[in-house]
């Protein structure tokens, strides 16, 4: 018969791990990464004929000037930046697709809170012009998943670029419905109530991709596009009504 008492060596293991659990920072000050779960399957899927990839990790806070990168994040996204899921020390992973030597993509993704939870939002992008070419989500808790994985819903977002957000940032407040502006274009799968916020957490997390993709890939090639809408919208609030 075996008995149920541990033998020392597993009771000394025991030991040492509940010194490491006490020892370990608590997951909340821990900065919270996005990577894809299997990276060659998840690229082959999308990129057929990738033949090899490199994967890198950036982190603003190993930039020179990351804590002005940081600020500027959050101004880009025009929100509060998640104490767990987008501090100053997260990880970021890019993914550069090749053909050969040829670079045939970039795929990069975050982590943004939900209603129902954490979001993991990717996209991938042309290398040269950083258009969107697919946007999809690794994980999605909420009551909206299905309506938010849809195909139709997610092919809204092809073909977009930063430049379209940030001028997205002007219209919507000086020429709502202008047709110039595609991002109002994009219809909500999910009614008013719950998931509504799940629907706008995803947006946001595109936006962020593609912030962060011009501050680590394509050497802020969008800036000059925030800094018109904004200048623009300043001259709109200074004029009396």
């Amino acid at each position: 018969m075996v008995g149920c008492k541990p033998s020392s060596r597993i009771a000394a293991a025991a030991v040492v791990l509940g010194i490491c659990l006490f020892l370990s920072p608590p997951p909340s000050e821990a900065a919270v990464g996005c990577t894809l779960t299997n990276p060659a399957q998840d690229l082959k899927y999308l990129f057929p004929e990738m033949t090899t990839y490199k994967e890198e990790l950036r982190e603003l806070n190993r930039l020179s000037d990351g804590k002005v990168l940081y600020a500027a994040l959050q101004e880009r996204l025009g929100s509060d930046l998640d104490p767990v899921y987008e501090t100053y020390d997260t990880p970021y992973t890019v993914y550069t697709v090749f053909k050969g030597r040829e670079v045939i993509g970039i795929v990069h993704g975050v982590n943004v809170p939900g209603e129902g939870g954490l979001i993991q939002v990717f996209l991938s992008a042309d290398p040269k012009s950083g258009i969107i070419r697919r946007v999809f989500f690794q994980r999605l808790e909420s009551v909206a998943a299905r309506a938010l994985r849809n195909k139709g819903f997610l092919d809204q977002f092809r073909n977009l670029s930063l430049a379209d957000f940030y001028r997205h940032d002007y219209y919507r407040v000086a020429e709502p419905g202008n047709q110039k502006d595609p991002v109002a274009r994009i219809q909500s799968p999910v009614a008013e109530g719950k998931g509504r916020r799940d629907y706008e957490a995803s947006v946001r997390g595109v936006r962020k991709n593609l912030i962060l993709l011009d501050i680590f890939i394509y050497e802020r090639r969008f800036e000059p596009f925030y800094q018109r809408s904004v200048e623009a919208l300043s001259k709109i609030k200074a004029v009396p009504r």
